[in-house]
């Protein structure tokens, strides 16, 4: 009589363009290579990735919750509400994660076992502990939320901030994201980039990300004017600073360097033709842009912020925070030779090494 699968579930609040959503569904295809059946459970509707027949997908709205008084009361009611489903529509999950605040806080609650929060930001930087007005309390409510489960920090910076902050309330170890090669470069050749304002055959510097504070667009459009801007910026991405950037970029007389391209189902072939990739973030947990571009050949440059890039760059291709002169010199080397900044793809971050992982992560601590 032959085996029943074993049964992973991936909790998230939704699918919307993000990097912990795509590795979500990348991690997700890792344990389907390793012979789980894999569930997706979002709390929104919302999708804008090209979702996988390998994987199951359910959607446990979170909205009609929103009425019920006191964030806890509601918490603790949605978690009840979502063990039942995973019960009755799922089975017994051999192992669940749970990705991002809203499902980190619901599954805190939750009954079930073999639960795992994935943290996949600095939370001393998510949560600016630095201008909390009460920040015991802030602690508090973290500490309540993320001892209740074992967690995963998809970097060694995001586990150090962790364990400094928070102390050892949990066993915690770090997992990064899993990136898919294959499926990559496969993505990456689907199309050979029209930029109706980019010359084709124009090399380019391209930055990936959404339109918001913590990837310090404005520090990247300041350094970029001060280049002699012999390569053309390309930006990837939507978000709610894409007016203040729009009207950066008018100031610093800029329109005719840069491009806005919104949000790209496909952006790989984009960062694959590019000269090379630039981030300027003050935070990350662990970039997937970075390895991604790593696993198309593509030179890369960073800020060294305080998780993920120095993890996966040399430190050649790092460059202080927040620092536009530094910055802006870079950048200025990487135009007049990009292949400088090339730097090895780690074959460790496949999707069914990671989610071997995981598996040993869950076996460790059983």
């Amino acid at each position: 009589m032959s085996q029943q699968p074993k049964i992973a579930v991936l909790v998230i609040n939704c699918l919307q363009g993000g990097g912990a959503e795509r590795s979500v569904l990348t991690l997700g295809q890792g344990f389907h290579k390793l012979g789980y059946t894999v569930h997706v459970l979002r709390f929104k509707p919302l999708v804008e990735y090209e979702l996988s027949p390998d994987l199951n997908y359910h959607l446990l709205r979170f909205k009609p919750y929103k009425l019920i008084l006191g964030e806890t009361r509601r918490h603790k009611i949605f978690a009840r509400a979502l063990d039942r489903y995973i019960v009755n529509n799922i089975g017994q999950p051999d192992i669940i994660l749970s990705n991002l605040e809203r499902p980190n806080n619901v599954m805190a609650y939750s009954q079930l076992p073999n639960i795992v929060n994935v943290i996949h930001s600095t939370l001393s930087l998510y949560y600016k502990f630095d201008q909390v007005h009460d920040l015991n309390q802030l602690k508090q409510k973290l500490t309540t939320m993320y001892a209740a489960h074992p967690c995963v920090c998809v970097s060694d910076g995001v586990k150090a901030d962790f364990v400094h902050h928070l102390g050892d309330i949990t066993p915690v170890s770090t997992i990064h994201n899993p990136i898919d090669q294959e499926a990559i470069q496969r993505l990456a050749t689907a199309f050979v980039p029209d930029i109706p304002t980019i010359p084709q055959h124009q090399d380019y510097i391209v930055h990936v990300g959404s339109f918001k504070a913590a990837k310090r667009h404005d520090i990247l459009l300041k350094a970029y004017a001060k280049t002699d801007q012999s390569l053309p910026l390309l930006l990837l991405g939507q978000g709610k600073l894409k007016d203040e950037i729009e009207q950066l970029i008018a100031k610093l007389e800029l329109t005719d360097k840069v491009t806005l391209l919104g949000f790209q189902e496909n952006a790989y072939p984009y960062v694959k033709h590019a000269a090379f990739e630039v981030l300027t973030s003050n935070r990350e947990g662990f970039p997937m842009v970075l390895a991604e571009a790593l696993a198309m050949g593509t030179p890369v440059i960073s800020t060294d912020c305080q998780s993920g890039p120095k993890e996966m760059l040399p430190e050649h291709n790092l460059m202080p925070v927040d620092d536009i002169d530094a910055i802006s010199k870079k950048m200025s080397q990487a135009m007049q030779n990009p292949k400088q900044f090339v730097a090895p793809f780690d074959e460790n971050l496949l999707p069914e090494r990671i989610a071997q992982q995981y598996i040993d992560f869950m076996q460790a601590i059983a």
